[in-house]
């Protein structure tokens, strides 16, 4: 996957800074940034708030947000990718949430539901994805794949 590495160099060439809030992805996409070497350079730091308790404790998300909408959310994800920004200080912040399966999932919320939220600078967008229910495995690495392109994307 050279996603990452031109990431990585792209970021730097922008003198940014990244950090990572997943939850469904459990620090995949935390992993493939930093299997790169000189990611030290840009990576500022990569959270795994896979609970609720991290994600409110940690994240500082709103608990009445997750009682109203769920952890997986466009609500949710936000909150996460803007407090983490506020957190690390980061130009370029990213939050995953999702169900990755086998189980979890529900008729409103099926396995392989995923919200990825990403901040660059002031501009925020949080980009809902449903990948099929072909394991948790791969439901995981479609995140790390899609959050890779769309910061790709956003920060160009």
């Amino acid at each position: 996957m050279n996603l990452n590495k031109n990431l990585i160099s792209l970021i730097k060439r922008k003198k940014m800074k990244l950090a990572i809030a997943e939850s469904c992805t459990g620090g995949m996409l935390s992993n493939t940034i930093t299997s790169v070497s000189g990611s030290s350079k840009v990576f500022t730091m990569g959270l795994v708030t896979y609970s609720n308790q991290a994600k409110t404790s940690v994240l500082k998300v709103p608990q009445k947000i997750i009682k109203k909408f769920g952890a997986v959310s466009n609500e949710c994800c936000l909150a996460m990718v803007n407090n983490l920004s506020k957190i690390s200080k980061s130009k370029v912040c990213i939050s995953i949430t999702g169900i990755a399966g086998p189980r979890g999932g529900s008729r409103q919320k099926p396995v392989g539901l995923v919200y990825i939220g990403i901040r660059v600078g002031k501009k925020v967008i949080v980009n809902k994805c449903n990948f099929k229910n072909k394991g948790r495995v791969y439901i995981q690495r479609q995140t790390v794949k899609k959050s890779l392109n769309l910061l790709l994307k956003l920060v160009k």
